[in-house]
């Protein structure tokens, strides 16, 4: 495809089918082509791959692209291959004569983009291969991975500031869903860049109602629970949903699948002690079979770009915010209503607590991942809209009203007057001087006779003891509580310090009252709580009729083409279809994700289908 040279905006219609950029693509795709450098924090879903594929087709030469997993890459060669464009991967899964034709392809300037591993392009045979080639730019994917305190370090990634060193006239992008300030800070330093080059587009995804429910005896039972009576629809032909359960361990997963099999759903299992001939063969279900659910550990999600799951359910809470965000962010990539439930108990903390401190010598990653913990467990105990618990958390506070599509904006709580108990822990955290983390400030509270508390005279102070009526896990759930509503932060770069924020000062001052969540109640009956749908596919009739048929012809190319079917199209283009009964190529050229490739390669298929329903 030569489109070199090109108006972005003409690359987005022609090749992508796209009418319009989303909010920031377009500032930062230009960014991108006129040479300069970005790193774009965008919500999943919220097309970050857009901001460096169309400055590779725009610009000169072949765009190197570094992705951390070989699933994440093949997906996206084979949705840009359906468009024409001249994409390729080079990893470990190529045979050797294979990766000598990429070599080849890339060596003569035949590839718009190449998608390599981390660990690849920092050899010397890539590196010499890359300074023999015109290189359009450098775009490194889940830029998160760069930094210890991100959710999913990686030591691989630190090689990428030497790339930068060694091609630093070449454009770089780093993108990705999940980075909170102090992660920003640190990727930015790595790539050598600067705050101008930061894009923060927003992590809010209104599509997905998010839910908490209190764990009890039987999790299954309630997971079955909500995935019937949000999800299951008795007539099995329209039983098309997808979804995700994630669980902390092999055993959990494996129980877990065999329990929803045995009620009758699709499940299987996902998880690092499978062979990998089995886990490939189980992703490629995931992918090209609907109303499949796929009970994983975190060995699986990460690139998967399936973009009609329609809900992520945790029976286990992962280890952090940016963990959750990005897990719950597989759900409704295509914008449709979706669901994102997770079960929890607070004994989970414990247990969690333990994986961290045997996870690494650490000290100083050790209390990053405390705090993120500690922040996660807050927004399970928050009595505040969910949605804004989780912007705030990365950063945003603009959240204007709540929500309205999360169990606490859903549902009444039962909460108590925590403004005196909130009162003494701010005033604590001020009177030691916000220099202490949490364990120490509960222990001032409660009267504690500790070493450290005799060291710095913090059993003088006036906080010293005001606490002593309430247990040390009730402080631990009122100082997460005030963090999730953004009163306090933790410095996670000085060792899990308490720091105040403005927001506090009506509430040291009796100008402010504050709700603390009591026990978690369960979710109340479906009939009071707002729920996603199904999809966003007509229900009955002619137009499902219709729908279904689209959705065989979509099957039956994707089968012949060995890729999945919304590589083809996404249920969004079929439901335009039903919609605007396109019956000439120029109607259907008009169509959302229709390029000319796509235009070229399907159309014919796909009006006969629209056309026989139109003269029955």
């Amino acid at each position: 495809m030569d489109v070199t040279s090109a108006d972005p905006r003409h690359v987005l219609q022609s090749v992508f089918g796209y009418d319009s950029f989303r909010p920031h693509q377009g500032e930062i795709i230009e960014r991108i082509t006129r040479g300069r450098n970005a790193l774009v924090i965008m919500p999943t879903g919220g097309g970050k791959s857009l901001c460096y594929q169309i400055p590779a087709l725009v610009r000169d030469g072949v765009g190197i692209v570094v992705s951390p997993l070989i699933s994440l890459m093949q997906d996206q060669v084979d949705a840009l291959q359906q468009l024409g464009i001249r994409a390729a991967v080079l990893n470990s899964s190529l045979s050797a004569s294979e990766r000598r034709i990429v070599e080849a392809q890339f060596a003569h300037g035949e590839l718009d983009l190449c998608y390599v591993a981390p660990e690849r392009v920092m050899r010397d045979r890539f590196i010499a291969a890359m300074k023999q080639t015109n290189v359009a730019l450098i775009a490194i994917d889940e830029a998160h991975c760069i930094s210890q305190w991100g959710h999913d370090f990686r030591p691989e990634y630190l090689q990428l500031s030497t790339l930068r060193e060694t091609f630093p006239h070449v454009p770089t992008i780093g993108v990705t869903a999940t980075a909170d300030p102090p992660t920003q800070e640190v990727i930015l330093e790595r790539l050598h860049m600067s705050e101008d080059d930061l894009f923060v587009t927003g992590f809010d995804r209104p599509n997905i109602n998010y839910r908490v429910v209190p764990k009890k005896r039987n999790p299954k039972q309630q997971l079955l629970q909500f995935i019937e009576s949000e999800h299951r629809n008795d007539d099995s032909e329209h039983r098309h949903d997808s979804g995700i359960v994630y669980c902390l361990s092999r055993k959990r997963v494996e129980s877990t699948a065999k329990f929803l099999a045995d009620q009758g759903y699709e499940a299987l299992p996902y998880h690092a002690g499978l062979s990998g001939t089995k886990r490939e063969e189980h992703q490629d279900r995931f992918l090209r079979e609907p109303g499949l659910i796929m009970v994983a550990t975190v060995a699986f999600g990460m690139g998967i770009d399936k973009p009609d799951v329609r809900f992520v359910a945790h029976l286990d809470v992962p280890k952090t915010m940016e963990s959750y965000y990005q897990e719950t962010g597989r759900a409704g990539r295509d914008g449709h209503p979706s669901n994102a439930w997770m079960a929890y108990r607070l004994s989970d903390i414990v247990r969690m607590r333990k994986i961290i401190q045997s996870s690494t010598d650490n000290e100083e990653y050790r209390w990053a991942q405390h705090h993120k913990l500690n922040a996660l467990f807050g927004y399970c105990e928050t009595t505040d809209c969910r949605r804004r618990v989780i912007l705030n958390y990365f950063g945003e506070t603009d959240l204007p009203v709540d929500c309205g599509n999360c169990d606490n904006c859903l549902r009444s709580i039962d909460t108590w007057d925590g403004t005196v108990a909130a009162q003494k822990v701010l005033s604590c955290i001020a009177r030691t001087g916000q220099r202490f983390g949490a364990s120490h400030i509960t222990d001032v509270i409660r009267g504690a006779d500790t070493e450290k508390v005799r060291k710095f005279g913090h059993n003088d102070i006036s906080t010293y003891g005001i606490g002593s009526e309430r247990s040390k896990q009730a402080w631990r759930s009122i100082i997460r509580q005030l963090v999730a509503k953004g009163m306090v932060h933790v410095d996670i770069t000085g060792y899990g310090s308490l720091k105040l924020d403005e927001s506090c000062r009506p509430v040291l001052r009796g100008n402010r009252d504050v709700e603390f969540r009591h026990e978690p109640e369960p979710v109340s009956k479906r009939s009071s709580t707002k729920t996603a749908k199904r999809s966003n596919a007509p229900e009955s009739g002619e137009a499902r009729d219709l729908f279904d048929a689209l959705r065989e012809v979509r099957t039956k190319l994707a089968r012949e083409q060995d890729v999945p079917p919304y590589v083809v199209f996404g249920d969004k283009t079929l439901l335009a279809m039903v919609e605007h009964r396109p019956t000439t190529p120029k109607e259907f050229r008009q169509l959302h994700g229709v390029g000319d490739v796509k235009l070229e390669r399907y159309a014919d298929a796909f009006l006969d289908v629209v056309r026989t329903f139109q003269e029955s």
